[in-house]
């Protein structure tokens, strides 16, 4: 699967602005895989970010959410926009369509013939997979656990993205749930190989090369890593966030559903202790219930309330360029 990639090292997709054009350039012009993220953003910009790697005759991926809405309870979401507006002014302002435009971003991965394309959330049907692998594309499908790869698998994906508990940023579960095992990374891809038959990446928590040895000793294809690239310089990760990170501001991660209503992994602040317990189970609603929170907090530079996704490694940290990163990762593997 990765036999056009130099080195099997891919760099997450991470929607919000941080996996931008020269993130995923750098990456891959430096032997990697770059990944962009279509996750929240209009069909004309993702369009714009495709033909603009496609120039620069670099493999990369486009990473698609799967559309999912939970069933809200409207008494927990009012419960929770009352308990938000004591601190916050609210605006909350929803899209005309909730399903993130999936069906003209898929027409745009076949009319471009995106090399790659991962899925979140869920799995697309069988049909939709064989076409897009007919149009040329690779598709990898991120799992949790051991029934979503069977599903990925069942269908036909061509690889599957196994994500851990470290990851950090949202679970990419099927269904908003929370995990119904703590395994280690290590211990679901020892599980996982016994009956996944197609190549496995892994994802959650890789900081150094010599994570990326013991994993693909252990039998993966790839590894993905994303917050060991937030603080490279390509990053569009805005500065209050690398800062926080470079300078260690925060002492753990935590997984809360207080800003979307998805589980997700970021720094414990003070707006993850205080509402993560009532917090409904209601994507995307909630996204867009603190979406003015989260610009609010990033232009009052409040690192308090801003969502600052990172996976547990998140200490190991590097301020470098994507091809400083990519070199040392790939001396610390031992894959010169």
């Amino acid at each position: 699967m990765m036999e056009r990639v130099k080195y099997p090292i891919i760099q997450a997709p991470m929607a919000g602005g941080i996996s931008n054009v020269s993130l995923a350039r750098a990456v891959s012009k430096s032997g990697g895989l770059g990944f962009i993220a279509a996750g929240y953003k209009s069909v004309e910009v993702l369009e714009e970010e495709i033909v603009a790697l496609q120039r620069e005759n670099c493999l990369f991926g486009v990473n698609i959410f799967v559309p999912t809405q939970d069933v809200a309870n409207e008494k927990e979401i009012e419960s929770y926009k009352s308990k938000l507006r004591q601190n916050w002014q609210l605006k909350v302002s929803l899209p005309e369509r909730l399903d993130d435009y999936l069906e003209e971003k898929i027409q745009l991965i076949k009319q471009y013939r995106v090399p790659f394309l991962s899925f979140t959330f869920g799995c697309p049907p069988e049909k939709m997979i064989k076409e897009l692998q007919l149009n040329g594309s690779t598709v990898i499908i991120t799992v949790t656990n051991g029934k979503e790869a069977r599903i990925a698998q069942s269908l036909g994906a061509n690889a599957i993205c196994l994500q851990g508990l470290e990851a950090g940023g949202h679970r990419a579960s099927f269904e908003n749930k929370d995990p119904e095992h703590k395994k280690s990374l290590m211990e679901l891809l020892i599980e996982l190989k016994s009956y996944i038959h197609i190549p496995i990446i892994v994802a959650g928590g890789i900081m150094h090369g010599s994570q990326i040895q013991q994993y693909l000793q252990e039998g993966a294809e790839a590894v993905q890593l994303g917050t060991a690239f937030i603080c490279c310089h390509e990053s569009g990760a805005n500065g209050v966030y690398k800062n926080a990170l470079i300078q260690r501001k925060f002492s753990k991660t935590a997984l809360t559903r207080a800003f979307t209503g998805r589980l997700a992994r970021g720094l414990e602040n003070d707006f993850i202790r205080q509402h993560n317990a009532m917090a409904p189970h209601a994507y995307p609603m909630v996204h867009y219930i603190t979406q003015e929170i989260r610009k609010s907090a990033m232009a009052n530079e409040d690192i308090q309330a801003m969502s600052l996704w990172a996976g547990e490694g998140f200490k190991e940290v590097r301020d470098l360029s994507a091809e400083e990163l990519i070199k040392a990762l790939v001396r610390e593997a031992g894959l010169e």
